[in-house]
This record gives structure tokens, sequence and C-alpha cells, in this order.
């Protein structure tokens, strides 16, 4: 423990200069900073994001439902850099006022609809087009039990382990033993729960999964805070097993690809217009055809 102890002000001010990494993107007031229009393609959806977690839920989502058939779930994706304030352009900020990708413009009816917040979005495709999640009774409620326990779960893994352990500009021991319990306690739970079904909900591939997976999954994958060792993912072998059946799914993996700006040029499709943009525009392609 630190011999220094932090006594706050009794009014407390912002610190531009404080908050590590993402000190830049960070702000204590909402709105625009910056008069920015969107593009907009062709297809029925319109998908604004960078492929977080948050934004590999929805990509990975329709992929999952162009796979099962559905035509009408085209979409275009455009790269939300929020490293350079892309999420508070004034186009941004009209579709998602909380300026937090992933952002959906469904245009497929008489007036298009903003869609904010990644659960929010699950839920519209999945109502919309009728997959991934049962219309009715215990089956449904128990997926959306799953769904709402990620968005409540997910900040203390990424918000509070990720970012002291991974980003925060100074180790505290109090905060990263908090936050590591935490996560821990969370992949119990998920482990205790796939000991005796296929998915998080039952043995049906859900919106659940598809919410969890791009967080707990790709965590014990080793894809997350390079924490693997750290937090002995190993030892949640259920969590494993399920993890790996998710990620060899073909739409899992194009989804991952989506709107992704960082890691091998081979795995980034900065922007997706088309299905053959896989095949022909990841950032490999691109740079070497420059």
């Amino acid at each position: 423990m630190s011999d220094t102890t932090y006594t706050p002000p009794k009014v407390w001010t912002w610190d531009q200069d404080s908050g590590g990494k993402f000190a830049s993107i960070n702000r204590p007031i909402a709105g625009a900073t910056h008069d920015k229009e969107l593009p907009v393609g062709e297809h029925p959806f319109q998908l604004y994001s960078l492929a977080t977690p948050n934004g590999v839920k929805v990509t990975v989502m329709l992929e999952e439902l162009l796979a099962a058939g559905e035509s009408g779930a085209e979409y275009d994706a455009w790269l939300i850099n929020i490293g350079e304030g892309n999420q508070f352009g004034s186009g941004f900020v009209e579709i998602n006022p909380n300026s937090k990708i992933p952002a959906l413009h469904d245009r497929s009816g008489d007036a298009p609809v903003r869609v904010f917040e990644s659960a929010s979005i699950l839920m519209h495709l999945a109502e919309k087009f009728g997959h991934f999640l049962p219309k009715e009774g215990a089956a449904r409620t128990e997926v959306l039990n799953w769904l709402f326990w990620q968005m409540g779960s997910a900040p203390y893994l990424g918000g509070g382990f990720g970012h002291f352990y991974a980003y925060a500009p100074e180790k505290f021991e109090y905060a990263i033993n908090r936050f590591s319990m935490e996560a821990k306690r969370q992949l119990d739970v998920l482990n205790r729960e796939l000991a005796s079904k296929t998915y998080i909900a039952g043995e049906d591939y859900s919106i659940a999964d598809i919410a969890i997976w791009p967080w707990y999954g790709q965590l014990v994958l080793g894809r997350l805070y390079d924490a693997a060792e750290f937090l002995d993912v190993e030892s949640y072998e259920h969590v494993v097993r399920w993890a790996k059946a998710i990620d060899a799914r073909p739409a899992v993996q194009r989804g991952r690809m989506v709107n992704r700006a960082f890691g091998e040029l081979s795995s980034q499709l900065r922007e997706r217009h088309a299905a053959t943009d896989f095949d022909t525009k990841t950032q490999d392609k691109l740079e070497a055809a420059e």
C-alpha cells in the first residue's frame, strides 16, 4: 500500500491530463465537440463502430443473421475511431447522445430508427429477424437474464479490472486486487453454469452468448489485457470450451474483423460494405495495392 492517502476535495474538478491511455477520449460532459455528418451507404443497416468487445457483439450478430439466410440484414459498417474523438462528432451524437460505440441506424422502414447500447441493438435485430432470442416463455427470460448480466458485469471487467491492470498510468495494488477478485468471481459464475449446458442460456446459441463472448470468451482465449495467465483462465475449463466453440463459428470470425483497426493487417476490415470485402479489402490487401 502507498504511504500517501488521497483526500478527495470538497468539489471534484476535471484534470484533463489524468486518466492514462484514454485521457483524451474521456470527459465529464456530454454533447458534440465538432460538426461532422456520418457517411451513409446503400444497405438497410448503417453501423458506426469499432471492434472493441462491445462493437464486436453487433458485427457478430449481423454476420450470424446473414449466415442464417437473412439477406435483409445487409449492412454498411463505418469505422468510428474513438482515439481521434469521432464519437463526439455531431452526426454520431445524434444517433447516440452518450457518445459510445456501437451505434446503429435502422433504415429498413419508412423512417430511420436510431438504436444505441449494444444490448438494445442485439434485441432489436433478434426481434426484427426472429433469430437467437426465443419469442416467449422461460427460455426467452433466461436469455435476457444473461444478456443483462453481461451488461451489468462487463464494466467491472473492462472499466475495472482492464483499466487498472492494463491501462492505468500507475499500478495500484488495492484496485487491481479488488477488480481481479470480481473478474474471477464472474468467470466462476459462467464456469458453473456452462458445466451443464452447451451455451449460457441452454442448448441453443443466443444473443446472450453473442454479448458475453467478446468480453469473457476473448479473455479466456488470451485476447484481452494480456491477463490470461494472471487470472489463471485455464482453470475455468467450461468457459474455455464454450469460448473455443463460439470462436470457431465462421460468422464470429468475420464479425471480429469488421471495424478492426489494430492487430494483424489481414484481420482488419476497417469498413465493411459487402460480403466480398472480407476477401478483397482487408488492410493488408489495401496497403499492398497502394
